[in-house]
């Protein structure tokens, strides 16, 4: 529920002139038992131009403008595509502000007020319940996500009301039609009598249970709540640190730049403002804008990629794996591991990897069971040198056994939840449900069945999930471990800091290791290191 952003282009008022003479106009002379006004009659007993200079009050939507201003159009337009298309806000926003020709600034809004309400719709929504006359799903889907477009605007960003009831209203006069704007401009006012802080305070009055208070602070599912409650104990942290997280899952992310080593550099970034990363070395934290314009980034060599992707991959590559068995240290070959991306798509860490097992003498097998997604991991993989790739389109769970022992690294970023990753998609919150977490769980463990059958002994597995909940996490592993006596895992915590520029992140437990928005700034990504013995 952060309040970043600002008014980019909000506008005032603009609803002042005009032929109508306002709400309640008395044309019939007499209203409400009182003595006409004839002073504002001609001869002729017309009623004489009131001039520019007459201030409509803000409880008149019909005055207000009919023109969609193009950064709210660009997020109303987001949040419909969610809604009605189950589509993803990230994929569809860079999409709708160049199709609307959006600049820098104005992107920059569209981007918060997408997202914000999109982020917080849970709270809105409950806020929204006290000043409508009916249950909201007896709404047209199209006015509520405006009148949740008009609440962001009004408790959580830099707006003035009059420009976000304005705005709102002839967002909605323009898209959906002028019947629902006085319903939306009443909504919205009744909104504006407290402020966020106040709407919040007035949603827990008199509740009891912890976790519905943070679920209405903090726009999360009670679900989810409970869920990261869980995950924080279950990886040694105190259920105490809920709150922190709970609050950095909802501020705006920073964009994390990765400069595939030795192809990329991020001088281009820098000279545009973007700070060094403080956590993994080649990365940099953007200052926002049109990526697309830096020539690095369109070349593929620089990369948008979350510190934790970048920390994990490089831990894989950076794991000693001794002499292959049956040769001795001064019989073994410089390079020449056979590495493994079990479920590549989209490609940004086959890509980074790839780049690492270039640099290490290595080749790099890229698998993804979807052909347009296997399409994205080709076109991810392309800035590095071909012969150091290839990508492989087929189901992951089959590798195992088509080739039995053959690679030395292995990837396995299972398909999980993406509790990790809230901050960055600012939906799934809404979307997932608690049967999710029991859906994935075979198939996260077929794919890591596969992935320790395909390694070769020696070899390691990294096992990754961009979520912290460990029904995804530590219990996945257990059971892999459980059924092979030639497994050990490795102190993964103890790789990160070792790939880190830090040193210290105080990220393992137990063997593995558990990364966490709220104290690296980073995806929630677990990450497991298992050993085959030789």
């Amino acid at each position: 529920m952060s309040g970043s952003g600002g008014n980019a282009g909000g506008g005032g008022n603009s609803g002042h002139g005009g032929r109508n003479a306002g709400p309640g106009g008395n044309r019939g002379g007499r209203g409400n038992g009182g003595p006409r006004d004839d002073s504002r009659r001609n001869a002729q007993g017309r009623e004489r131009n009131r001039g520019p200079q007459r201030n409509f009050t803000d409880s008149a939507p019909a005055q207000r403008t009919r023109r969609a201003d193009p950064a709210r159009l660009v997020a109303f337009e987001v949040l419909r595509a969610v809604a009605a298309e189950d589509a993803y806000a990230n994929l569809v926003l860079p999409a709708r502000i160049r199709h609307h020709g959006l600049d820098k600034r104005d992107a920059g809004f569209a981007t918060e007020l997408s997202y914000g309400a999109l982020r917080s719709r849970g709270t809105y929504d409950a806020i929204l319940s006290r000043c409508v006359d009916r249950p909201l799903d007896q709404l047209d889907p199209a006015i509520l996500d405006a009148l949740r477009l008009g609440v962001h605007q009004l408790l959580a960003m830099r707006v003035p009301a009059h420009a976000a009831l304005d705005q709102t209203v002839g967002l909605a006069r323009a898209v959906i039609g002028a019947g629902p704007s006085a319903l939306i401009n009443a909504v919205l006012r009744k909104v504006t009598a407290n402020t966020l802080d106040e709407w919040l305070d007035l949603l827990v009055s008199g509740e009891t249970d912890e976790t519905k208070i943070s679920s209405l602070r903090h726009a999360h599912p009670e679900w989810i709540v409970r869920a990261m409650r869980q995950s924080l104990v279950a990886h040694g942290r105190p259920a105490s640190e809920i709150t922190d997280l709970l609050i950095a899952d909802n501020a705006a992310p920073v964009v994390n730049l990765v400069a595939l080593p030795g192809l990329g550099s991020l001088a281009e970034a820098l000279d545009g403002g973007a700070a060094p990363g403080e956590l993994v070395e080649g990365s940099a934290l953007s200052s926002g804008g049109d990526l697309g314009r830096l020539a690095s980034v369109r070349a593929g060599t620089t990369r948008v990629q979350d510190v934790g992707s970048q920390l994990v991959a490089r831990a894989l590559a950076a794991v000693d794996l001794g002499p292959k068995p049956g040769s001795t240290t001064s019989e073994q070959p410089a390079g020449g591991e056979e590495w493994l991306d079990l479920c590549a798509g989209p490609g940004g860490k086959a890509a980074l990897l790839a780049a690492l097992a270039r640099q290490q003498g290595a080749t790099l097998l890229a698998n993804e069971p979807l052909p347009h997604r296997a399409k994205l991991v080709s076109q991810a993989l392309a800035a590095v040198p071909g012969e150091t790739w290839q990508v492989r389109t087929g189901d992951g769970r089959d590798v195992g056994t088509e080739t039995p022992e053959s690679f030395d690294r292995v990837l396995v970023d299972v398909p999980c939840s993406g509790l990790g990753a809230l901050r960055r998609r600012p939906e799934s919150r809404w979307r997932r449900t608690p049967k999710d977490l029991a859906d994935l769980g075979p198939l996260q463990r077929e794919l890591l069945a596969s992935a320790l059958a395909a390694t070769r002994p020696g070899g390691v597995v990294a096992y990754v999930t961009c979520s912290p909940h460990p029904a995804e996490t530590t219990a996945v592993v257990a059971d892999a471990m459980r059924k092979r006596e030639d497994l050990e895992l490795l102190d993964a915590g103890s790789v990160l800091d070792d790939v880190s520029l830090t040193g210290n992140l105080e990220a393992g437990h137990e063997s593995t290791a558990q990364l966490w928005p709220h104290i690296h700034g980073t995806d929630a990504m677990f990450l497991a290191l298992i050993r085959k013995k030789a």
